[in-house]
């Protein structure tokens, strides 16, 4: 959670920035198409997680295996996002050490969450797919570059999916979590990415 507020949210005024000095055009809004998107995001991967709740326990019907593929699709696209910017990123000085530690911690929350999610439905199939696509957005990262702007555009998409991906995941449940150690863990995390800028 410290991620999102030490590093996502004031990365998403610097992809503004960046978005906006290379545009070739003045841009309506002064580039806020960037928090836009952001949102837009956030309100996918959560539309996304409330079409899982509603999986049953035996998890055998045609409707629930349709909502765990449609849950995969997209986590497979986002994760291949993920994948990508791990080589292209819009600030090269950013720690590439930072980014991927905070990504491995995602997505080992994401794989913890899944077979609660989707109990038998979720099998080595999907974990396959989703580690695939990471390697799949690392080696499109390595074979070539978008243009800034298109880059910034997807920045701002992912940083929405992974800001409530890690308010679902990582705040603890009602009743299930501990509040010392979740805060001490947020507090610690955050005194680590401050130096770091």
């Amino acid at each position: 959670m410290a991620y999102v507020f030490m590093q996502i949210m004031p990365e998403l005024q610097t992809v503004r920035s960046l978005f906006v000095a290379s545009a070739p055009v003045p841009l309506w809004f002064e580039g806020k198409v960037i928090y836009l998107l952001a949102l837009l995001g956030f309100l996918l991967f959560y539309g996304l997680n409330n079409l899982s709740h509603s999986v049953s326990e035996t998890g055998y019907s045609k409707q629930e295996r349709w909502k765990l593929q449609l849950h995969i699709g997209s986590l497979a696209a986002y994760v291949w996002l993920i994948g990508y910017m791990l080589v292209q990123r819009l600030d090269p000085e950013d720690s590439l050490v930072l980014y991927a530690m905070a990504t491995i911690f995602h997505f080992l929350a994401i794989s913890h969450e899944l077979p609660e999610k989707y109990g038998v439905l979720y099998g080595l199939r999907e974990r396959f797919i989703l580690a695939g696509m990471c390697m799949l957005g690392w080696a499109a990262g390595q074979l070539f570059a978008l243009p800034h702007m298109v880059l910034a555009l997807m920045v701002a998409f992912i940083s929405g999916g992974i800001i409530i991906n890690s308010i679902i995941m990582e705040l603890p449940k009602e009743k299930d979590g501990r509040f010392l150690p979740f805060v001490a863990g947020g507090v610690c995390y955050a005194l680590i990415l401050l130096p770091l800028g």
